[in-house]
C-alpha cells in the first residue's frame, strides 16, 4: 500500500502540473484525439464501400450467401486489426505526450506575447456564446492497474509500476436542468485495455475450468496479460463552471472549472491474449497467445473522477471477478489520469 499511496502522490503532481500549464498540453492531446477519429471513420467508410461491393456481386449472383457473410467477416476483421494498429500507434504518441509533460519538456507560451483584439461592432452584442446542451468529448485515460483480493492490493503477484490500463472512446455530457449548469449525465463507448504483469517469473496457464499463474522454466523477460473490453460508461458529472451572464441572457459552459463524476460501467470482453518475451541460444523471441483463459465474458465495475477542466483523476473497479471459476475471486482495480477534450 505504500507503492499505492506513492503514485497517488505522483498524480496529485501530475494534475497540478497541468493545471499549471493547460493550453499546449491540451492542443496537442486535442490533435492526436483528432487523428484517432479520423482513423475510425475512414477505416469504418472503407470498410462499408467493401461491404458494398460483396452485396454487388452478391445480387449478381457472382458470389453465394455463404461465400458473401464470409467474405463480409474477413473484411470487418481485417479493417478491425487496422484501426487497432493505428490507434495503438497515436495511444504511444499520447502516452509520449504525457511523459514529455512529466519531464518538463513541454514549454508554454511565453506570457510576454501581445495580443491585438479587433473590436467586430455585428459580434459585440453576443459576444459570449454558450454551449449546447448536449456536448460531446473524446476521452482518453491511462494509468496503474492491478488486482484486489478480499479488499487487498495483489501487488505482490502482479508488478505494480508494470501493470497498466487505456481507455479511450467517445461520451455525450447533457445537462440536466434547464437553467442550472451543475449537474449532468455523462454517456458513451469506451475501449478499455486493461493489462497485468505476473511477477517471479510467472504467466498464466489453464488447468481446467480455473487459470493459475505457473512458474516457468524458461526466465521470461516480459510477461504480460491483456484483456480488451468495450463498455459503456455512465456517470452523474457535478460540473462548477460558473456560467456568464451578458445583455440579460446566461450563459452555459463546461469543463471550465472544477468537476467530479461517480457512476460505473458495463460491457463485453473482446478479446485476452497473453505476451511473452524471453532470450534463448542469443535469440529473442515474442510469445503471443490468444484465448479465452476463463475470462467473464462481461465487465461491470465501478468508476469516478474528480478533476480541473479537461483533466482528472481517474479511478475504477470491477464488481464482478477476472476470472470466472477460480477459488480465489480477483477483481481488477485501475487508477490514472483522464483527459475529457470536448
Amino acid at each position: 500500500m505504500k507503492n499505492f499511496t506513492l503514485y497517488l502522490v505522483i498524480l496529485v503532481f501530475l494534475f497540478v502540473s497541468k493545471v499549471l500549464g493547460q493550453e499546449t498540453f491540451e492542443s496537442k492531446a486535442k490533435k492526436i484525439a483528432n487523428k484517432i477519429e479520423k482513423v475510425t471513420k475512414e477505416e469504418k467508410a472503407a470498410l462499408k464501400e467493401e461491404v458494398e461491393t460483396v452485396n454487388v456481386q452478391l445480387s449478381e449472383g457472382k458470389i453465394t450467401q455463404e461465400q458473401a457473410d464470409k467474405r463480409k467477416k474477413e473484411l470487418a476483421e481485417a479493417r478491425a486489426i487496422i484501426i487497432e494498429e493505428k490507434v495503438t500507434a497515436a495511444q504511444n504518441e499520447l502516452n509520449d505526450l504525457v511523459q514529455q509533460k512529466v519531464d518538463g519538456k513541454i514549454k508554454e507560451q511565453d506570457s510576454s506575447h501581445i495580443y491585438v483584439i479587433r473590436w467586430d461592432p455585428k459580434r459585440d452584442k453576443d459576444s459570449i456564446h454558450g454551449e449546447k446542451r448536449t456536448t460531446s468529448q473524446f476521452v482518453f485515460a491511462m494509468g496503474l492497474n492491478n488486482m484486489m483480493v478480499d479488499g487487498k492490493l495483489q501487488d505482490a503477484n502482479y508488478s505494480f509500476i508494470g501493470s497498466h490500463f487505456y481507455e479511450w472512446g467517445f461520451t455525450y455530457n447533457s445537462r440536466l436542468m434547464k437553467n442550472d449548469n451543475l449537474l449532468h449525465a455523462k454517456y458513451g463507448l469506451s475501449l478499455m485495455y486493461n493489462n497485468i504483469r505476473p511477477t517471479d517469473n510467472r504467466s498464466f496457464v489453464v488447468n481446467g475450468d480455473q487459470t493459475v499463474l505457473q512458474t516457468n522454466a524458461i526466465n521470461l523477460d516480459e510477461s504480460r496479460f491483456r484483456n480488451v473490453y468495450v463498455v459503456l460508461p455512465l456517470h452523474l458529472e457535478f460540473d462548477f463552471s460558473k456560467p456568464q451572464v451578458s445583455n440579460g441572457k446566461t450563459y452555459f459552459r463546461t469543463h471550465k472549472s472544477f468537476r467530479f463524476g461517480i457512476g460505473g460501467y458495463a460491457g463485453i470482453n473482446v478479446k485476452s491474449k497473453q505476451i511473452l518475451k524471453f532470450d534463448q541460444d542469443d535469440l529473442d523471441y515474442k510469445t503471443t497467445i490468444k484465448g479465452d483463459y476463463n475470462v467473464n465474458n462481461f465487465i461491470y465495475g465501478l468508476s469516478s473522477y474528480v478533476g480541473y477542466k479537461a483533466l482528472s483523476l481517474y479511478a475504477k473497479y470491477d464488481l464482478n471477478p477476472l476470472f470466472k471459476d477460480n477459488p480465489v475471486k480477483e477483481n481488477n482495480i485501475s487508477l490514472g489520469l483522464r483527459l475529457d477534450l470536448n
